[in-house]
């Protein structure tokens, strides 16, 4: 009796586990976007719209994400563009897509209310779950519901973001990336992950954050991501009439050029200069090869001073190297397709 009912609450066992075969992890993005259900974050007119799109349009014409990035053969996506209307979304298409086509499979709705949201999701991905697809939703603030009676901001927050997951939990594969501004007083304080808008109930739901950061009136930027099944990175990516793109060729360069800008903000020409040069050598550098490279006689104390703060690692007597990078995820397939 016992064991049919422990049978009924779904419990298993290792043996059970042990014994599965699962589909390898599907990306939208590969190394980016895992499948799931995700939050794009950033500062309202940061460009997460633009870059949002940009993504939406790579996979479902089968290109490249932020310019750099195969996304594998073309892929039906869904883009609630809630923001936008029919001419400028189609503006925006035509200016990254550089007057190429506009994709079949992208399929896009402009208005929908907080009632409807989920029904929408849940037929399209109904239709097309099978194909891996990609939701995009831009943004959440548009279809947030309110809270229940007696249900806390927490409470709701969480309610709504397990709802979104489990409505693409139920075709593996699938990913759901919801576009989410940040709470203005947290932008530039503290863990980017806690400036989510809202309270930590949807961070807690999600599988994955991407976050977007650029300081205003700069077409440089930091493209943050954490998740469940994807490494905490940061890729340095620039933006050139509404277009995204790494910086670097990979998300390997992408990565190493963030940690060169954390590395050299803030430090004086000469600093940076010893910084840019240390980061270029395959091997450790002693003072001397700064000083006869760079023309620099006491580039000792350059150094000295650069590792006591963090800029450089001090690996032996008299060595020097870059601090390491950020991780990178290892993903190098595309996304998988389901037959």
């Amino acid at each position: 009796m016992t064991g049919d009912l422990l049978t009924r609450l779904r419990v298993r066992t290792g043996s059970w586990l042990d014994a599965q075969t699962f589909a390898p992890l599907a990306w939208a993005v590969p190394g980016l976007i895992p499948e799931g259900f995700g939050l794009f974050t950033g500062p309202p007119k940061a460009g997460k719209s633009w870059a949002s799109l940009d993504i939406a349009l790579a996979v479902s014409g089968g290109g490249h994400a932020l310019g750099k990035v195969p996304v594998g053969g073309p892929r039906p996506v869904l883009l609630l563009a809630l923001e936008d209307g029919d001419r400028r979304l189609q503006g925006r298409c035509r200016t990254l897509l550089a007057g190429e086509p506009i994709p079949p499979l992208l399929h896009y709705l402009t208005a929908a209310t907080p009632a409807e949201i989920l029904d929408v999701i849940a037929a399209w991905l109904e239709e097309y779950g099978h194909r891996a697809p990609l939701v995009v939703l831009d943004t959440l603030g548009r279809v947030m519901p309110q809270a229940l009676p007696g249900e806390g901001a927490y409470q709701r927050d969480y309610r709504v973001g397990a709802k979104l997951k489990s409505l693409v939990d139920a075709h593996p594969g699938s990913t759901l990336c919801v576009v989410h501004h940040v709470r203005k007083a947290a932008v530039g304080d503290g863990d980017w992950m806690d400036s989510t808008s809202g309270t930590n109930g949807l961070n807690g739901a999600a599988d994955w954050t991407l976050n977007l950061a650029r300081p205003r009136n700069e077409d440089r930027g930091v493209l943050r991501v954490t998740g469940r099944d994807v490494p905490e990175s940061e890729y340095a990516i620039t933006c050139a009439d509404g277009a995204w793109t790494l910086d670097g060729s990979t998300l390997a360069d992408a990565a190493q050029a963030a940690l060169n800008a954390k590395v050299t903000e803030g430090v004086g020409e000469r600093s940076a200069e010893i910084l840019a040069y240390v980061a270029g050598q395959p091997e450790p550098v002693k003072p001397s090869q700064v000083e006869q490279a760079l023309g620099l006689p006491d580039a000792r104390r350059y150094l000295s001073r650069l590792a006591d703060g963090g800029r450089l690692v001090k690996v032996g007597r008299g060595l020097y190297t870059p601090v390491p990078t950020v991780p990178v995820s290892q993903s190098t397939g595309v996304a998988r397709r389901p037959g």
